[in-house]
């Protein structure tokens, strides 16, 4: 490693890379934590989320509670409710009585955290980052939006990085002119607007939008629109009460201790939970289908479900010609179009600054992180500092991992892991359903959820015992 200058340097604590809802949530609770120098690196110049997908009336699908810091500290200064009382809008949040934000209000909330927090630091681009086993310190090299290089050295870090969006191999080949995800969407108006049939691959809360919002420029005198989706209905998500204990601190401790391969069929099985639409969605998509039946003259619509895109070609005509199977008849037939939005989900980017470290991080046999009951990653034995990961964490924790809900759970689990004490009290009852086999007491079975939950976590069978404690600063 090539030496440094002491002018070149910064040392922390903690480095937390991207600045998404939940490593923001981490600087939040974070920053309540006396003496913890942690700071918040973003590579682009401002925080901006999902802005493809920011529709105006568009709602965040949980309660205002699902905030970066209530469910853990619910008297946080950087809560939602005090978001709101700061801006003077406590009141007609009252009285307006849907207590789920809309998804531009919630990206104000972010906006407004942001400012209240001098730990988050943008236009900073981690280029690389390895462990230095003679300083005992992760070393990640950064450069700035003005081109400037720097070095900071890290105890910990925490890779929060989030996803990216995925295009199936069927739809890989197209040009670019031709296909958008969902996640661009807003971003290709003038594409939209240009084609003459826009066909939606995938189903999903972001292909409902999409679709809704073709539908309705339909309505207006716009594109024909054509949704295609290979599941067996265009399903409603399972919100249920009881269904959503699969989102809390009890299942994912549970989750968590199965075999990987129970874990990988269960995260299949559960796509409804988190790939299905919100019945409110459903609605509208129902009434202005419904609306249609009293125009005239309109382009064509229509809606097919069980059916998979297998391949996709660009006609000496300019349009697209997507190969499709109906998976219930097996038969196959071409569909054409002119533009495709894809809603084919996101994938785990896969950061380039972590090469230098790929042969001291510990992968499963899909190549994913390793991934603790406490959010840290397997590492090589040589290296001493831990590296935790948020929303990376599907095939270990379950369907609760991309949910903003467990954000504030996850992030005080990492907190109380690297502090090596609970400074933030973990929710010991947060089920009414117990989850596997009765843990027997003398007589009486113990729900899972209502036993002793630990701050820090021990060693995985075979590996050495893991460092724990504040080494802080101060602490040394």
């Amino acid at each position: 490693m090539n030496p440094v200058t002491a002018e070149t340097v910064s040392e922390h604590d903690v480095v937390a890379i991207g600045c998404g809802p939940f490593n923001l949530g981490l600087a939040a609770l974070a920053s309540r934590v006396e003496g913890l120098d942690l700071v918040v690196l973003e590579a682009q110049p401002g925080l901006s989320w999902h802005p493809g997908l920011m529709f105006d009336e568009a709602l965040l699908q949980l309660s205002f509670l699902a905030d970066l810091v209530s469910l853990i500290d619910p008297t946080h200064p950087l809560s939602f409710l005090a978001y709101l009382g700061e801006k003077d809008r406590l009141y007609p949040f009252y009285i307006r009585e849907r207590f789920h934000p809309t998804r531009r209000e919630y990206e104000d909330y972010l906006r407004w955290a942001v400012t209240k927090l001098p730990s988050v630091r943008f236009s900073h681009r981690v280029e690389s980052m390895d462990w230095d086993a003679g300083r005992q310190r992760f070393v990640l090299q950064v450069r700035r939006a003005e081109g400037e290089r720097v070095t900071m050295l890290a105890r910990d870090v925490v890779i929060g990085i989030g996803t990216e969006p995925s295009l199936p191999r069927a739809l890989a080949s197209l040009p670019e002119g031709r296909v958008v995800h969902t996640g661009h969407y807003l971003h290709r108006q003038r594409d939209v607007e240009a084609a003459r049939r826009v066909t939606v691959v995938g189903s999903g809360q972001s292909g409902a939008e999409v679709a809704l919002d073709l539908l309705q420029r339909n309505l207006a005198g716009g594109a024909a629109v054509s949704w295609l989706t290979r599941t067996v209905s265009f399903a409603p998500l399972d919100y249920t009460k009881l269904t959503l204990e699969m989102t809390t601190p009890a299942y994912v401790r549970y989750f968590h201790a199965l075999p990987q391969p129970t874990k990988d069929r269960l995260v299949a099985e559960q796509w409804r939970h988190y790939k299905g639409i919100s019945t409110e969605t459903l609605e509208q998509l129902h009434d202005v289908l419904y609306r249609r039946e009293l125009e005239q003259g309109l382009s064509p619509v229509e809606l097919r479900s069980s059916v998979a895109v297998e391949d996709a070609s660009v006609s000496p005509a300019g349009d697209v010609v997507l190969q499709c199977r109906h998976l219930d008849t097996g038969e196959t037939f071409e569909h054409t179009t002119a533009l495709v939005v894809a809603a084919t989900g996101y994938k785990q980017r896969s950061p380039g600054f972590l090469k230098p470290m790929e042969r001291r991080l510990r992968w499963d046999d899909q190549g994913r992180y390793r991934v603790r009951l406490d959010y840290s990653v397997e590492l090589a034995p040589e290296v001493q500092g831990r590296v935790f990961v948020t929303h990376a964490d599907l095939h270990s924790h379950g369907v609760a991992a991309p949910d903003l809900g467990i954000s504030a759970f996850r992030n005080a689990t990492i907190l109380n892991t690297l502090l090596g004490r609970e400074v933030f009290r973990l929710p010991r009852r947060t089920a009414f359903s117990s989850f596997g086999v009765p843990e027997h007491s003398g007589d009486a079975a113990r729900p899972a959820d209502r036993a002793p939950v630990p701050h820090a976590y021990p060693a995985m069978p075979g590996e050495p015992p893991r460092p724990v404690g504040p080494r802080l600063s101060e602490a040394s």
